[in-house]
């Protein structure tokens, strides 16, 4: 029988375990050492569900950056709202001449990830490369490249490791799926 766990009024089981996450940021940590090797690096991390995942990732990546954090919303309960907000940025000294390695919970429908290009590339970095722990291509409304992707998966709602459903269920260490009814 699989295992259920109930997040609000909602109920998920279990997608990807602890043990497949932790052996892809082994990958992308390698992945990234070896690209950036000797360049002036700045990780940005989207805030707030990419925070487990960056926290393990750069343990994973054996050359000198720097890190800084932004937070763009689009959600609301299990729902982008089509909308992004910036609501915590960053100066453009803290960019300009760097390489730029965004570091995103999830990229679907692609809308956060534009904006933050956008405010990024106004900024004047060496160069902007994406990497993001989910990719679902089936969602995307806006044509955006991701770099360096954890696991691809289909367009399902997805919660733990950093992701929630309406702010709850981030603190669970693996990813969950929502059950289907």
């Amino acid at each position: 029988m699989t295992e259920v766990t109930k997040v609000l009024d909602k109920e998920f089981v279990p997608f990807i375990s602890k043990e497949q996450i932790a052996e892809r940021n082994r990958e992308l940590g390698q992945q990234l050492t070896n690209d950036y090797e000797g360049k002036d690096v700045l990780l940005v991390s989207v805030l707030n569900g990419a925070f487990m995942f960056t926290s393990d990732l750069v343990k994973e990546i054996k050359t000198p950056l720097e890190i800084s954090f932004v937070k763009y919303a689009s959600y609301e309960g299990t729902q982008s709202t089509g909308k992004v907000k910036q609501l915590i940025g960053f100066n453009a000294d803290q960019v300009k001449g760097k390489h730029i390695i965004i570091v995103e919970d999830i990229v679907d429908t692609g809308r956060t990830m534009q904006a933050l290009i956008k405010d990024l590339e106004g900024m004047e970095p060496a160069s902007v490369k994406v990497v993001s722990l989910l990719f679902k291509p089936e969602a995307l409304k806006i044509p955006i490249t991701v770099d360096y992707v954890g696991f691809e998966i289909d367009p399902r709602f997805v919660v733990g490791y950093g992701l929630d459903y309406d702010g709850y269920g981030r603190n669970i260490p693996e990813i969950l799926v929502l059950k289907d009814i």
